[in-house]
């Protein structure tokens, strides 16, 4: 059976017109003939959307009962079997009611699908699952509703419906996709034009990650190994060069030119593991290259130009960015080095040389990396020496018992043994020694360093050449051998580095501490240079020091800067070459630290401020929405009574004054959680903690609750508890009244207490509907009522109320599933210390009020 086509409507927020842009596409298909049904569609009480609703068939909701709660979801099997041709399924990332054949609304679609049935479908950039924790980042929202990326990838179609920012909030303004009291708080808070900006970035860029996949799934599919070039990708190839960053930052530059460039470096190891360039130095340009917004790609290969032009044409770049050769010209002769051979054989593929002061041997080329330490190079030159004036003794005394071959392979032992002892150059005085020596004791005219025979000569100077050549490879080999063990320690190093930094907080400390450790230095600190600005609004900071370890009060012997204007200060001795790339990385990675607890903080401040102006702008929603009813209430009832040409029963007269009280002690309530919300807030709750008894605050929070919904179960035998008495008591006053609130008429809440794992537990069991898992955390959140509305009036600040409270006592709170269907909040209260205590009693605490 042919599976059906997806094609999904995505948007940057609610609001944009993915419903209304799927209906009229379902519309365009019905008029062609095309047997169109909607599965499911959300109006939202949109005017527009229903009006362009009307006149298509949709099938009927199922009903499903939960927990004596009546829910609607898309009939699935009733589409199966109906079997339509195309079906109009929005938000796609809704999850389904318990009961349901499926958990997710994608999982619906899926089977539709499955079954040769078209869908068109809605969903929004916030509901991708890859980009859940970068909205959460933008938004201050976590969204529970998630879709996975591979089901909105896998669409035939994905059509972006896109809109302005500006002009969205606009379209809310103007009642057009909230209701009117819902709209303050709406532009206020999620449609901030900053949320909006980057949301439609996002989605943007999403879809046009999803072009570009297309654009390679049709050139795979069509053979097609032509570059086609639609996006400016510039691949910049690095050796691990002294070069590397001036390369990254001109490859950068270029790439920056055009909307929507992209930069890819990358690097080609040999594949027997073995790197002509130090980890270090490669970690310093991937973080230059991670800082400037690239992406970093290492690939294995022997021939370094034909790896360099698969990787190129495979992203399919526009431009391959190499630096000149460092090689001067006798040597760029013999061997032209990698540029010559990518522009050969790039064809259609634009390459760029950059020059740089290291190119062409303009420079004079660094010292080789000593490789030996002194003693064992002072001891290779004694060897090498005095080896050779007793090779050249010994053979002169031995001369009649030792033959030349034998003379020769003593010479050539004896040089092999000086190479791996000290290398190259204490071999090569070695072999000449020992080639003279021979020369002058075993060849006719003997004693002089004359020869009469052109085969001595050629046959000497061939053994003398092999011991060179042999000399030479094993000191290639010690040396490649010495740089191995030491690129595996700075490896070493550089990974036990890269874990300190996702240590937590104190990241930096332990960096200084590894290195140390690594390098056997005494000490260490991180400094900021005056002119580094730092704080949020780029202004100088001071110079002062971030973090030290070890030793540092002598004066500093090696200063690593970095880019982000921080300096590495380092004590003890003076570090080698090798170990400077080693401290330059580590002072990159601890710039990066620093900046990530900047960037932090920043966020934290940000979502403080963020849930502070939510809650100062639901508090004017609530001051101008929901303490309207009370308040009418009363005054309406107060009319009532003060009507003079009206004469009322005393039943009436009775009832109108209940409903005064009623509507006071409503409005009494709504103002004190306004209020303690307010002091949560302002961080103006100081806790005044007492030794109190439980079975004294138990009953005082129960006193605006029914006798007769309420069921107690307290031990008088508890423990004490120290906490403040006032704010617990509002905490359980809160908690209690919200189940009852919640509780069907004929159900009690049970309130029980017990001593468990040195704290006491209260709980409190209602049979209400329940909370789904998911939500059980948006409970505690202030104005959260999870589309549940009580049976009374408010505001939905009870339990975030209750909570700060709690907490603000040292106790914690939270909420389980009832056995057998409702909530249960639980509440964990610090025990009194035993010993001698002072015992206060509760009005000497504010309680409620």
């Amino acid at each position: 059976m042919t599976t059906g086509r997806l094609r999904v409507y995505l948007g940057a927020a609610p609001g944009v017109g993915k419903t209304y842009t799927m209906l009229e596409e379902g519309r365009r298909r019905a008029a062609r003939g095309t047997q169109v049904v909607v599965g499911v569609v959300e109006t939202h009480d949109r005017p527009r959307t229903a009006a362009v609703l009307e006149g298509l068939p949709v099938v009927p909701r199922r009903v499903l009962e939960h927990r004596g709660a009546r829910l609607t979801e898309m009939d699935t099997e009733a589409l199966l079997d109906l079997h339509p041709e195309v079906v109009l399924v929005d938000e796609l990332a809704h999850t389904n009611a318990p009961g349901s054949a499926w958990t997710k609304r994608w999982q619906d679609v899926q089977a539709l699908l499955a079954a040769g049935i078209d869908v068109v479908t809605t969903v929004n950039i916030q509901h991708l699952e890859s980009l859940n924790d970068v909205v959460t980042a933008i938004t201050g929202i976590r969204q529970q509703e998630t879709v996975p990326d591979s089901v909105v990838r896998a669409a035939d179609q994905i059509e972006l419906v896109d809109m302005s920012p500006h002009a969205l909030r606009r379209r809310l303004a103007h009642g057009n996709v909230y209701a009117a009291d819902k709209v303050d708080a709406a532009l206020t808070n999620y449609f901030r034009v900053g949320n909006l900006t980057a949301l439609r970035e996002l989605a943007l860029l999403w879809t046009a990650d999803r072009v570009d996949d297309a654009l390679a799934r049709y050139r795979a599919d069509n053979d097609i190994e032509a570059l086609w070039p639609a996006r400016d990708r510039v691949v910049v190839a690095l050796s691990g060069g002294p070069e590397g960053e001036a390369l990254v930052r001109r490859a950068a530059r270029t790439a920056g030119r055009g909307a929507g460039g992209e930069l890819m470096a990358l690097h080609v190891a040999r594949s027997d593991g073995l790197r002509a360039v130090a980890p270090a130095a490669l970690l310093r340009q991937r973080s230059l290259v991670e800082s400037l917004g690239g992406s970093w790609h290492l690939v294995v290969g022997d021939d370094v130009p034909a790896a360099v032009l698969d990787f190129a044409r495979g992203v399919n770049a526009s431009l391959v960015v190499l630096g000149e050769s460092r090689r001067g010209r006798v040597a760029a002769t013999l061997a032209p080095g990698i540029g010559p051979a990518v522009i050969r054989g790039s064809g259609e593929l634009d390459v760029q040389v950059v020059t740089h002061d290291r190119a062409s041997g303009r420079v004079v080329r660094r010292r080789r990396r000593r490789l030996f330490g002194t003693r064992r190079l002072a001891l290779a030159w004694t060897v090498s020496v005095l080896g050779s004036l007793g090779l050249a003794a010994g053979l002169f005394v031995l001369r009649e018992d030792v033959s030349l071959t034998t003379a020769l392979l003593l010479s050539l032992g004896l040089s092999v043994g000086v190479a791996l002892l000290g290398g190259w150059w204490p071999a090569l005085l070695s072999a000449l020694t020992g080639g003279l020596a021979t020369n002058f004791t075993f060849t006719e005219p003997r004693y002089t360093l004359a020869m009469n025979e052109a085969q001595e000569v050629v046959s000497l100077g061939v053994v003398v050449a092999v011991t060179l050549t042999v000399c030479r490879v094993v000191d290639v080999a010690a040396a490649r051998s010495v740089e191995a063990a030491r690129a595996r320690s700075e490896a070493a190093a550089l990974t036990s580095v890269a874990r300190s930094v996702l240590q937590g907080e104190e990241a930096v400390p332990r960096l200084l501490e590894q290195l140390l450790e690594a390098l056997s230095l005494a000490g260490a600190e991180l400094v900021r240079e005056p002119d580094a600005a730092d704080d949020d609004q780029g202004a100088p900071s001071a110079a002062g020091v971030l973090a030290t370890a070890g030793r540092t009060d002598a004066a500093p012997v090696t200063e690593v800067p970095t880019d982000a204007g921080l300096r590495l200060r380092l004590h003890g001795r003076e570090l080698a070459a090798h170990e400077v790339g080693v401290a330059a990385a580590v002072a990159a990675q601890a710039a990066v630290v620093v900046e990530r607890d900047r960037l932090r903080a920043q966020s934290r401040r940000t979502r403080a401020e963020r849930e502070r102006t939510a809650i100062r702008t639901a508090m004017l929603a609530a001051v101008s929405h929901d303490l309207r009813t009370p308040l009418a209430g009363i005054k309406a009832s107060v009319g009532g009574l003060l009507t003079p040409d009206v004469e009322l029963a005393a039943a009436d007269r009775e009832e109108l004054l209940r409903g005064v009280d009623d509507a006071a002690d409503r409005l009494q309530s709504l103002v004190d959680n306004l209020l303690d919300m307010s002091r949560l807030d302002a961080g103006a709750v100081h806790p005044r903690p007492a030794v109190v008894s439980l079975d004294e605050i138990v009953p005082r929070a129960l006193g605006g609750v029914p006798e007769d919904r309420v069921h107690l179960r307290v031990p008088e035998a508890l423990p004490l508890v120290l906490v403040d008495p006032g704010l617990v008591e509002r905490s359980l006053a809160n908690v209690v009244e919200n189940a009852v609130r919640h509780s069907p008429a004929d159900a009690r809440v049970l309130v029980c207490a017990e001593h468990s794992g040195g704290e006491i537990v209260l709980r409190v069991v209602d049979h209400g509907p329940g909370v789904p898992d998911d939500l059980k955390a948006e409970v505690f959140q202030a104005f959260q009522r999870l589309g549940d509305r009580p049976a009374g009036d408010g505001v939905g600040l009870g339990l975030a109320v209750a909570r700060g409270f709690v907490e603000a006592s040292g106790g914690s709170i939270e909420a389980e599933d009832t056995p057998g269907g409702g909530l249960t909040m639980v509440l964990r209260l610090p025990l009194a210390p035993t010993g001698d205590v002072v015992f206060v009693g509760v009005d000497a605490v504010p309680g409620p009020t």
